[in-house]
């Protein structure tokens, strides 16, 4: 069974995508202040719950 050549592509970007990601977040959290690195660390409970609560909401 030959893999389509889409799907290699689409792997591979997705692939670099997350790569990249990985990076920039890195590096970000790399140059931050310790104290920025908590505030965000401390923030991410209630986005979680925000994201949760929007994803709950029934679409209209």
């Amino acid at each position: 069974m030959p893999i389509d050549p889409y799907t290699l592509l689409l792997a591979a970007v997705l692939c670099t995508a997350i790569l990249c990601a990985t990076l920039v977040c890195t590096v970000a959290l790399l140059r931050a202040n310790r104290t920025d690195v908590v505030a965000v660390v401390r923030a991410l409970p209630e986005l979680a719950a925000t994201l949760i609560r929007y994803r709950r909401r029934p679409r209209r």
